[in-house]
């Protein structure tokens, strides 16, 4: 599995309440990409850094999003340009589950 990491430093300072009115809006567009896992929305907290933490199941899967389509879409919506790390994910622990998964585990 895969962890991408989006920042992305916005142009002004915004509240909780701001961001989350925000992510509402835009999480519905999350909910059927093939291969995303989970979505972690973040917002740091001086309201002035924002992004999400993605667990994808393959590279590839996430790759196939991060398009010329979305970076625009990040553009309309933050005005500001992403930051993107891909990290590998080997073994997740699920405390919600209740389990521990390893990437050479089917979801």
């Amino acid at each position: 599995m895969i962890t991408v990491i989006v920042t992305m430093k916005l142009n002004k300072a915004i509240t909780r309440e701001e961001g989350k009115k925000i992510f509402l809006s835009t999480a519905p567009r999350y909910k059927t990409i093939e291969g995303l896992v989970r979505k972690y929305y973040i917002l740091s907290e001086d309201g002035i850094s924002s992004g999400g933490v993605y667990l994808w199941t393959t590279k590839a899967a996430a790759e196939a999003w991060y398009t010329d389509s979305w970076h625009e879409f990040i553009k309309e919506t933050y005005n500001t340009t992403p930051s993107i790390t891909y990290w590998e994910s080997p073994v997740i622990v699920d405390n919600i589950l209740g389990c521990t998964t390893s990437d050479d585990q089917e979801l």
